[in-house]
C-alpha cells in the first residue's frame, strides 16, 4: 500500500539502504563503463567487483542482496517497540509479519512474469521472495522467543547447513560431482524436486528453497544489530560504532577461515558466506552511523536517502517502466556528441539521474511505497 511518511527513521538505515539499491539503479555499469575507460587504475579494480562470483567466491557485488536483507533485519526491532507501544499483541505483530512476508513472495512471482500465465517456465523463486520469506522466519522467531534463543537457532543453522551439504551428495548428482558443486549439491536438488516451472540456473536456482535457511540469519543479524542500536545500555554513539566494528571483524574472520573448509558461496548461501556477507554489512552499517547519525554529516547523503525510502518502489519500476526511452529522448541528442567510448558510460548516468528524480518526485509528494 501507499502511505504518507511521517515516523523518524534511523537516518543511516535509509542512506545506506539508498547506497546499496544505487548499484542495483545502474551504479555497477557506471563503474564497469569507468574500468573500461581508465585501465589498471583504482576504478579498474572497482569494475572488477562489479559482477556476481561464477561459483565460489566473493565480490562486492555479491553482497548487495544480502547486504539488503541485514537492513531489512535493522528495521524490524524499532518497527516492533512502536506498535508494541501501541499495546499491539505478538499475534497482530505476527500476522502482519506473515502478510508483509507473503506479499512480498507474491510480488518476487509477479516481478518474474506471473501474469504471463506461462507456469512451466516461469521462475517462482525470486530476489523479493528470498527478502519476504528470510525475513519473515527471522522476524517471527524474534517476536516470540527473543534475542538469545534466536541467536543459538542462528547458530545451529549455520552448523546444521554445513553438516547437509559436506555430507549429502543429489542422489540424481553425475559421477565426479562434490556435494558442494552446483550440480551435486542437496540444495539444487531440492529446488529441482520441489520448485515447479524453471529454475535460474537450470539444475539450481540462488534463491531457491533450502538455502532460505542460512538466509533466515542473515535477517536474524540485522535484528540483533537494530536492537543493539536501539538499546539505551550504551548511550554512547562512538562506543556503539565500534563495538558494531569489533563484532564485523570477528565475523569477517570467522567467515574467511570457514572459507577453508565450507567455501564462500552465493549461489548456496553457505554458512561461511553469511558470517562474510554479515561482516562487511555490519562493518559498512557502522561506518554510516558513525558518520550520519553519530556525527551528524548527513548532507551528502541526501542522494541515497531519497532511494532508500523508495527501495522497493525502483527495483519494482525498472521492471515494469521503460526508463530508457525517456533517457533517449531527453539526452540522446546530447550523448551523441560524446566522445567515442563515454557514450555508455553517459547514457547510464542518464538512466540513473532519471530513475532518481522519479523517486524524487515521491519524495517531495511525502509518498512512500509500503510493503
Amino acid at each position: 500500500m501507499i502511505m504518507k511518511e511521517k515516523n523518524k527513521r534511523l537516518l543511516s538505515l535509509d542512506v545506506l539502504r539508498g547506497f546499496d539499491m544505487s548499484f542495483i539503479m545502474g551504479g555497477e555499469v557506471v563503474l564497469i563503463c569507468l574500468a573500461g575507460l581508465f585501465p589498471d587504475t583504482v576504478l579498474s579494480t572497482l569494475g572488477e567487483q562489479m559482477g556476481h562470483s561464477a561459483w565460489d567466491g566473493f565480490t562486492f557485488y555479491d553482497l548487495i542482496f544480502p547486504l539488503f536483507l541485514f537492513l531489512a533485519g535493522i528495521s524490524f526491532p524499532f518497527s516492533m517497540a512502536k506498535q508494541r507501544s501501541q499495546g499491539k499483541s505478538k499475534v497482530t505483530l505476527s500476522l502482519k509479519v506473515l502478510k508483509r512476508g507473503l506479499l512480498l513472495l507474491l510480488l518476487g512471482v509477479v516481478y518474474n512474469g506471473l501474469l504471463q500465465f506461462d507456469f512451466e517456465s516461469l521462475r517462482y523463486a525470486s530476489v523479493l521472495g528470498r527478502i519476504g520469506l528470510a525475513w519473515m522466519f527471522a522476524s517471527l522467531l524474534y517476536i516470540w522467543v527473543g534475542r538469545r534463543v534466536s541467536a543459538v537457532v542462528s547458530v545451529v543453522i549455520l552448523l546444521g547447513y554445513w553438516a547437509l551439504l559436506a555430507l549429502i551428495l543429489a542422489p540424481d548428482a553425475t559421477v565426479g560431482s562434490s556435494s558442494l558443486s552446483m550440480e551435486g549439491s542437496i540444495v539444487g536438488y531440492v529446488d529441482r524436486c520441489l520448485l515447479p516451472g524453471t529454475l535460474h540456473n537450470v539444475v539450481h536456482d540462488p534463491e531457491g528453497l533450502l538455502s532460505t535457511l542460512p538466509a533466515i540469519v542473515t535477517a536474524l543479524s540485522g535484528i540483533f544489530t537494530g536492537e543493539f542500536v536501539r538499546s539505551n545500555n550504551i548511550s554512547n554513539g562512538y562506543k556503539k560504532a565500534a563495538i558494531m566494528v569489533g563484532v564485523a571483524v570477528s565475523l569477517l574472520v570467522v567467515g574467511y577461515l570457514w572459507n577453508m573448509v565450507f567455501p564462500i558461496n552465493k549461489n548456496l548461501w553457505s554458512s561461511s558466506f553469511v558470517c562474510c556477507a554479515g561482516g562487511w554489512s555490519l562493518l559498512l552499517f557502522a561506518l554510516f552511523y558513525l558518520v550520519v547519525d553519530v556525527v551528524g554529516c548527513s548532507k551528502w547523503a541526501f542522494p541515497f536517502r531519497v532511494i532508500g525510502m523508495n527501495s522497493i518502489t525502483i527495483y519494482l519500476a525498472q521492471q515494469f517502466l521503460d526508463f530508457s526511452k525517456p533517457v533517449n529522448t531527453l539526452f540522446g541528442g546530447v550523448l551523441k556528441f560524446l566522445p567515442d567510448g563515454y557514450y555508455a558510460l553517459g547514457w547510464w548516468c542518464c538512466y540513473m539521474l532519471l530513475c532518481w528524480l522519479f523517486l524524487y518526485f515521491l519524495y517531495k509528494k511525502n509518498v512512500f511505497l509500503k510493503v
